[in-house]
């Protein structure tokens, strides 16, 4: 794929700051959990919040294709600080398309300065992938909205300033009867549980979110009511393009791993690149991954032009994290014992890279969805 000279330049930028300050601490951060806010400060000066947020909003104002190239390039670092770019960009989507201007007035600014920190509020313990299972319920009261409810899993939780909170406001109405409310944090009855510790992007912190009876002006109802569930479902696409992006780095950084270890190790009295077995598993890991980039590319083209993108956008999605998995777990197996070891890259990467394969709905829900085009009439 040819890229226009604006695109070449946003990609560069990305990749150079990915080589000189997110990859040198990633173990570090991998190791300790620990959430590099002044990383995320020298990306917002950057410009690497808010990509696809007009320039008139206060945003990048690039494209689609331009969040995918930054997404690779930062999941190449690690994906841990890939995936705050990835929810920046949903949230702050979500506020140019729906919010109000004093919703936008108060918070798109701030999570793209990332002087806050945002969260989104979908699943709960009996919510995942079917989202209309979802009991946490907003009741309309004299001065606003009552929001009861519990989120697990939440990115962000433990240090959040404000959560969009997917929300029953009508029982009766199924998917018709879910809302989207902007929430202030830190206001009486809303709880933040302790962090999860994970098996992978460690420096991502995920929680719970309680909501006890939390009093919300009418202000906060993000859009119209009863849409939120067709809110939530508008983003789903460039969030699985991010997610896609996110899954064809990590394993790019698998592949260059694996190839500067093949060329050191000896075996053999030679190194274990001039062997045929090694040659073949380089050639399929990295026509892998070019195949999963050119879907990833290809389907945030699609975005851009304004096409019905969801089935390539599911393509890319589960194909990039499938992938990402199969050839992490290859560099694994050329590094040998080693690569088995806390410490050593290729380690890391394949745990960061399962969790590809579950969140922004997991790849069943993905063949799911890719299913119903092929067979729609």
């Amino acid at each position: 794929m040819i890229l226009s000279s604006e695109h070449e330049q946003i990609h560069s930028m990305a990749k150079q700051f990915s080589n000189e300050t997110i990859r040198p601490q990633a173990e570090r951060l991998d190791r300790e959990e620990i959430f590099p806010t002044d990383i995320y400060d020298v990306m917002a000066e950057l410009g690497l919040f808010g990509i696809t947020v007009p320039a008139e909003a206060e945003g990048a104002g690039f494209d689609c294709l331009a969040y995918a190239l930054v997404m690779e390039e930062l999941a190449r670092g690690y994906a841990s600080v890939a995936d705050q770019c990835g929810l920046v960009e949903l949230l702050s989507t979500l506020l140019v398309k729906h919010g109000t201007e004093e919703q936008r007035k108060q918070w798109l600014g701030s999570l793209m300065n990332a002087s806050k920190r945002g969260a989104y509020c979908i699943t709960e313990a009996g919510a995942g992938s079917d989202v209309s299972g979802i009991t946490t319920t907003a009741k309309r009261n004299g001065k606003g909205w009552t929001l009861t409810g519990n989120k697990l899993w939440i990115h962000n939780a433990p240090i959040a300033d404000v959560a969009f909170v997917l929300a029953r406001t009508d029982p009766s109405a199924g998917k018709r009867g879910m809302s989207i409310f902007v929430v202030d944090c830190h206001l009486p009855g809303v709880e933040k549980g302790p962090r999860e510790h994970k098996m992978g992007q460690r420096a991502s912190l995920v929680g719970e979110l309680s909501f006890d009876q939390v009093q919300i002006d009418e202000g906060a109802l993000l859009g119209v009511e009863g849409r939120g569930f067709h809110m939530m479902m508008s983003v789903l696409d460039k969030g699985r393009v991010g997610i896609a992006a996110l899954a064809v780095g990590i394993a790019q950084a698998g592949l260059e791993a694996a190839i500067g270890q093949a060329k050191m190790r000896q075996q053999f009295g030679q190194a274990i690149a001039e062997f045929q077995g090694i040659q073949f598993l380089l050639a399929d890991m990295a026509k892998e991954i070019e195949a999963a980039r050119l879907l990833v590319l290809s389907a945030a083209e699609k975005l851009d032009a304004g096409m019905d993108a969801t089935a390539a956008c599911s393509m890319a999605k589960c194909f990039a994290s499938d992938m990402a998995v199969a050839q992490t777990a290859n560099a694994i197996q050329i590094f040998g014992g080693s690569g088995y070891i806390r410490g050593f890259e290729v380690e890391r990467l394949y745990r960061d890279a399962k969790i590809t394969q579950i969140y922004e709905g997991t790849n069943q829900i993905q063949r799911m969805i890719i299913a119903r085009k092929l067979l729609e009439v």
